[in-house]
């Protein structure tokens, strides 16, 4: 029998609190197996996509991000909490359900004109993907295609990220 990404990744109960099922990639990533199957489909996802840049969204979006920037040989970009960079950044602040967040970019890391994907382990609110992709458009970049390992459908992520081409490998429920 054949494994799907899917079958790599763990259903941990009740973590971080009771009520929530997180939903682990390091499954994924502890096995060769599974992480060779979940770069392919990846990589499959950027057919006919023109770009020029991986964006990963911290921390988990850094290692599938830089693994298919290298794959598709293009820059890599790290979207970083704020004061974890540096050199010189641009940053942006935005709404969690719970309080806020900033993320940063160093300022030179994406020229105008710049085509970008955006790279993250999960799909749930949809906030931080949102707040970096009006961080490469301030800088002038297109981003071009978000990329999920995981979505969590009936969170509103989706939703969020209205108006811009998504991908999500696995679909699970968000509870």
């Amino acid at each position: 029998m054949t494994k799907k990404i899917e079958d790599y990744i763990i259903s941990i109960p009740d973590f971080p609190k009771p009520g929530i099922v997180f939903r682990d990639v390091t499954g994924i990533l502890d096995d060769a197996q599974g992480l060779r199957l979940t770069l392919k489909a990846l990589t499959r996802s950027l057919k006919g996509v023109d770009f020029d840049v991986v964006a990963g969204l911290e921390a988990r979006g850094f290692l599938f991000g830089v693994s298919l920037a290298a794959l598709k040989t293009k820059a890599f970009v790290p979207v970083r909490k704020k004061g974890k960079l540096p050199r010189e950044t641009v940053g942006v602040d935005y709404n969690l359900e719970y309080g806020s967040a900033s993320i940063e970019i160093h300022k030179d890391s994406i020229k105008p004109g710049q085509k970008v994907v955006i790279v993250d382990d999960l799909l749930a609110t949809g906030g931080t993907a949102a707040a970096a992709a009006k961080l490469i458009e301030s800088l002038g970049g297109t981003v071009e295609k978000f990329l999920f390992v995981i979505e969590l459908d009936d969170l509103g992520g989706r939703e969020k990220l209205k108006g811009y081409k998504i991908e999500s490998l696995t679909h699970f429920p968000g509870h």
